[in-house]
């Protein structure tokens, strides 16, 4: 029994802090590290005691064959406990996570949800990285669904263990379950105050069967323990301490390492390559031209010639000595300038209607005023911090892999179909993620490694330059939106009309198709939230000339860009406070329906009887942020507020932003105020760190953010042409409040992104009387705003 349970030692807090000295020591920093697991902390007894934990023999009885598990029906997949549990004879918690860690706190989360329900010891937790396989279900980290795709299912598994445990202790001590609890690791009875440790019940609990859910009782939240609390990370101890594994620091024995040389556009081939330069270089081993790409884009390399060396570096310098004749594909002629022209005037004319509600036209007809706006979002890049890499190992027809992928499932599957093996041949184990914001859901970079590893006969680390990264990726795409509203003599909007243009995700997938997807339109266009009597939204076909993904909150961005900023463009319009007119166009609490106005709505791959459109929600975030900001209050000359609000992802944000802009258009931005209503938090802690980073995030690009094209060729290249926001140039003061809810979980990982730039466009206008409507608002070469000579009317 631990001295804590006697009341010697004060029972520590869940962050180890307590009311008298921890009675937790760390022992061998390095040497305790199980897998991707914590370091196992040790007990110091300040006492000694008489009880004696008895010894289980789980061979002593005499149990039935458990079975298949009766958890693989459960909400969100198997629930199975032994799949995402282990228990060791030291009581050592190991929890599976089958999400990808990118500094999003997966793992934190995933073993908050567990062990709260199994009443595990949070100190001897541990997290155990799952390989790529679809015994876990769906392994996507993409799409904020992380937590609100398993929550469920991972308590049921918590529960059905700590289940499994209370019963193995009662049928020790031979009494009725129900004169047994567990509780931090320990089953206690009420028999006798006698307790057995979760490592000494592990072996017999696990031959036990396992219960049906209907007789798991899981926790009400007035139990949860870990749930709700903001627990400290497990990850970046390990990263500030330099304990963990990117996809860059993956070695195996006998290594080589390469780079590509990529053609410059989509699907342009190699015309003639000369490698002498490049193999009188110092550690260079050999050149290897890569299979040519053939549309569509699907998740294939680009192609190209491939450089293997001894080391990285000499790679680089093999590559810069090729000597490449480089032949033009189909997208020869794409220029990015030329095509904003086209997507505009495609957004001026009638598109396909996607979402109708009663007259637009004749509405508009009748307006006293009528107010039109067009917008322009440019390609955006994710650009994370660490670019893709990946190492791959060839054993016979066995291949394995180790890189930093956000779906590795998908890279087996697509590394089985490039490579004509079965994919039971290959194991894909994933990597830390130094950021990804979609890019690394693509494993392209995977098969490359695997293409070329299987050539030289020797483990191969593939290595994407920040160069690479920004020239040959999967862009988010372009657009042009056209809006148009009618006011009436009070100034309230009787007719809205949206319309969008942008090449869709599908193309890539499918160069033939040029419409945008129902989930795209969905995404901020479908499921405006406005209570206008006459609605209708639109969109234009676009072909896709680059490989276009998706990239953190996807179409939002351009969406709420658009729909935001032109709500504020109304109340000006309306002479009006720009929250209240925000509020009137919310109109009252009620759930929205889309598709009973036409729309076929996916609201994220979840119920709308689960995950309503609720508008009491969206009024509320919008009030609280505007009084967090002291909204209304007086500004000097030059500063201004702004505001907007956005449901995407199942959460709902709303942001208020500061902005003092000089008169030579240089900008600063003293605030950010955000209200998050995510339904039920698991960590507040790293659901704030996810929106301040979110909207950072979002500013950067909306400053910044802009791929353009020539001749077919991405024209950035590295920070310099590629800009992200800097250090200094952050809010000075960011405050997030968290809206508390008994709600399902929402995705809290996107949703801070597409508020950003409106609010921020808001409060330009505001302090300056300027309305910018095209992206970026300064750019990667300047440091000013670009205000037009005149103040827009």
């Amino acid at each position: 029994m631990l001295m804590r349970d006697l009341g010697i030692i004060p029972a520590p807090k869940v962050d180890g802090t307590g009311d008298g000295p921890s009675p937790y020591v760390n022992l061998s920093r390095r040497g305790f590290v199980g897998g991707a697991g914590l370091f196992v902390l040790g007990v110091t007894l300040a006492g000694c005691s008489s009880y004696v934990e008895p010894v289980i023999d789980a061979d002593a009885f005499k149990l039935p064959d458990p079975g298949a598990s009766p958890l693989t029906g459960v909400k969100g997949g198997d629930a199975t406990p032994s799949l995402w549990i282990a228990i060791d004879k030291d009581g050592a918690v190991k929890i599976t996570c089958h999400r990808s860690e990118m500094g999003q706190q997966t793992w934190t989360a995933m073993a908050q949800i567990v062990a709260d329900e199994l009443e595990a010891d949070w100190d001897k937790v541990a997290i155990v990285q799952a390989e790529g396989h679809e015994r876990y279900g769906d392994q996507n980290t993409d799409g904020s669904r992380s937590v609100r795709f398993n929550f469920h299912r991972l308590r049921v598994a918590g529960a059905a263990m700590r289940h499994m445990l209370v019963a193995a202790a009662a049928l020790y001590w031979k009494l009725p379950q129900d004169q047994c609890s567990a509780k931090g690791g320990l089953v206690s009875n009420t028999k006798n105050d006698e307790t057995l440790s979760y490592g000494n019940l592990a072996e017999l609990a696990g031959r036990l069967a396992i219960p049906a859910e209907a007789d798991i009782k899981l926790k009400t939240p007035k139990e949860w323990r870990y749930i709700r609390e903001e627990i400290p990370s497990l990850t970046v101890p390990r990263i500030v301490k330099g304990d963990s594994t990117f996809g860059i620091d993956v070695k195996r024995p006998g290594m080589v390492y390469a780079v590509v040389a990529r053609p410059p556009q989509l699907f342009g081939r190699v015309g003639s390559v000369d490698d002498t330069k490049a193999l009188a270089i110092a550690g260079v081993l050999s050149t290897m031209r890569l299979p040519d790409a053939k549309p569509p884009a699907l998740f294939q390399p680009l192609g190209g010639v491939a450089v293997v060396a001894r080391d990285t570096w000499a790679a680089i310098e093999g590559r810069r000595a090729l000597e490449i004749a480089w032949q033009d594909g189909p997208n020869a002629g794409y220029d990015s300038e030329a095509f904003a022209k086209q997507l505009q005037a495609t957004a001026r004319r009638s598109g396909k209607v996607r979402r109708s509600r009663g007259n637009v036209g004749a509405a508009l007809a009748a307006a006293s005023k009528r107010v039109t706006a067009e917008y322009y979002a440019p390609h955006l890049n994710q650009s994370p911090m660490e670019p893709p890499s990946a190492t791959a190992e060839w054993d016979g027809d066995r291949l394995e892999c180790w890189a930093c992928v956000q779906d590795p499932q998908n890279t087996r599957d697509t590394l089985a179909e490039a490579l004509g093996i079965p994919k039971e041949n290959i194991k894909v184990t994933p990597t830390w993620l130094g950021g990804a914001f979609g890019r690394k859901s693509k494993p392209d970079f995977v098969i490359e490694a695997a293409l070329i590893a299987r050539e030289v006969g020797k483990p191969v680390k593939v290595t994407w330059t920040r160069e690479d990264d920004i020239r040959h990726g999967y862009y988010h795409s372009v657009s042009a939106q056209y809006c148009e509203a009618g006011l009436d003599q009070d100034g309230k909007c009787t007719a809205w009309l949206h319309r969008t243009v942008f090449p869709p995700i599908s193309s890539t997938f499918d160069n033939t198709l040029a419409e945008p997807s129902d989930g795209e339109m969905s995404m901020g266009a479908t499921d405006v939230p406005f209570a206008a009597p006459n609605l209708r939204v639109e969109s234009g076909d676009a072909k896709g000339h680059m490989r276009i993904g998706w990239l953190r909150s996807v179409a939002n961005i351009y969406h709420a860009f658009a729909v935001q900023s032109f709500a504020a463009e109304l109340a000006h319009a309306a002479g009006r406070d720009q929250k209240d007119y925000l509020l009137e166009l919310i109109g009252p609490p009620r759930m929205i329906d889309p598709e009973s106005e036409g729309a076929t709505y996916g609201n994220y791959g979840a119920e709308l009887a689960e995950y309503p459109i609720d508008t009491a929600r969206l009024r509320n975030v919008v009030e609280k942020a505007s009084a967090m900001a002291d909204w209304g209050r007086k500004l000097p000359a030059g500063r201004g507020l702004g505001i907007a609000v956005h449901r995407s992802f199942l959460s709902y944000i709303a942001t208020v932003i500061e902005v003092a802009v000089g008169k030579d258009g240089t900008l600063r931005i003293p605030g950010v105020w955000l209200a998050v209503d995510a339904g039920t938090v698991i960590n507040p802690r790293h659901v704030r760190a996810q929106m301040e980073g979110g909207t950072i995030y979002g500013l950067s690009n909306a400053l910044y953010g802009a791929i353009t094209a020539k001749d077919g060729a991405v024209v950035q290249d590295n920070f310099p042409s590629w800009r992200l926001m800097r250090m200094g140039e952050a809010p000075r003061e960011f405050k997030v409040e968290i809206i508390a809810s008994d709600a399902p979980p929402g995705g809290v990982g996107e949703p801070a992104t597409p508020p950003a730039a409106p609010a921020l466009a808001n409060a330009i206008f505001a302090a300056t009387g300027h309305r910018l409507r095209t992206l970026p608002l300064i750019g990667a070469e300047g440091d000013k705003l670009k205000l037009p000579a005149t103040k827009t009317v």
